[in-house]
């Protein structure tokens, strides 16, 4: 039997208070406990909703709370995005998302701009990001990092750096270095492959900053039962497993050594095509609309 010790407050009537099993579990824990057992609540706290494997789930909140950087890479259309925000939403973390592919000016976006004001006369307006990283405790979302400007990459080394941690403003005249704030947790998502046309071969250096989690596509029993649940009342099950099989086939040709396909149909493709069939679509019509597209008819392999 473990012994508990109680400690009262001065002047109570009995002398003692009762703990509940809560407070008998917080005070009787060693202070080794490892991480994983002070937050095995939210570990079993998996999305019912979304398929992630108790590895890289656990894993993706160890780096949340510790305040990891952390690159999450796999094919476009798997929920990396998704995963990120479920995951900063079951800590209960304050989530700040920011698209690095959609950026046309990385300074603009990252530190600021220099304004003019006819009352105020030249000022400078601090980014969103730079507000961001003084949260405490926020996780900080950087999706699309391989499609980022260079110079984007370039900004984030010293805010990456867990010895560093900081931004300077050079806009400003004493050039002040923000800090990042206590518990602050930056979750990167890329997309890396010669099909993904858009992206750069990432620094080594900024990869280096990051652990890196990847995500594969769903195995086709996972893919049936994501859909199933999404869909379990509005599509056939036979039609839901005639998608996972067609998407499971696609996945697995594109890693033969003699691929007649570039490219596979995702996670992201098959809701689509279940939501078709849903809105009274046929399986063939849906399919048309939905995966055709993705394999070109002009004579080269995918066709």
């Amino acid at each position: 039997l473990n012994t508990i010790l109680a400690t009262y407050k001065r002047g109570t009537r009995n002398g003692f208070v009762f703990l509940s099993p809560k407070e008998i579990k917080q005070y009787s824990s060693p202070p080794h406990q490892p991480l994983l057992r002070r937050i095995e609540n939210f570990i079993n706290q998996k999305p019912h909703d979304f398929f992630v494997t108790d590895l890289n789930w656990k894993f993706l909140l160890r780096n949340i709370v510790k305040a990891k950087n952390l690159l999450i890479v796999g094919p476009s259309g798997c929920g990396k995005t998704q995963l990120s925000f479920i995951a900063g939403t079951k800590l209960e973390r304050e989530i700040e998302y920011f698209n690095l592919g959609s950026t046309q000016d990385p300074r603009s976006t990252l530190i600021g701009n220099t304004l003019y004001d006819k009352d105020k006369g030249t000022y400078f307006s601090e980014s969103q990001f730079i507000q961001a990283i003084q949260k405490p405790n926020s996780v900080i979302l950087l999706d699309e990092i391989s499609r980022a400007h260079p110079e984007a990459w370039n900004i984030l080394m010293t805010v990456l750096d867990e010895n560093l941690r900081y931004l300077r403003i050079d806009e400003k005249d004493s050039t002040p270095l923000i800090k990042v704030a206590e518990g602050v947790s930056f979750i990167a998502t890329a997309n890396i492959g010669t099909e993904y046309t858009a992206t750069r071969i990432m620094d080594r250096a900024l990869k280096d900053r990051f652990s890196i989690l990847e995500i594969e596509p769903l195995k086709e029993l996972d893919e049936i039962n994501i859909l199933s649940k999404k869909f379990k009342e509005t599509v056939p099950y036979d039609i839901i497993k005639r998608i996972a099989n067609v998407a499971s086939k696609t996945r697995k040709e594109v890693k033969a050594q003699d691929s007649k396909i570039s490219t596979i149909i995702s996670t992201r493709k098959t809701i689509e095509w279940c939501d078709m069939v849903q809105d009274g679509f046929t399986f063939e019509e849906a399919a048309q609309i939905v995966i055709y597209p993705l394999f070109p008819d002009d004579g080269e392999v995918d066709g």
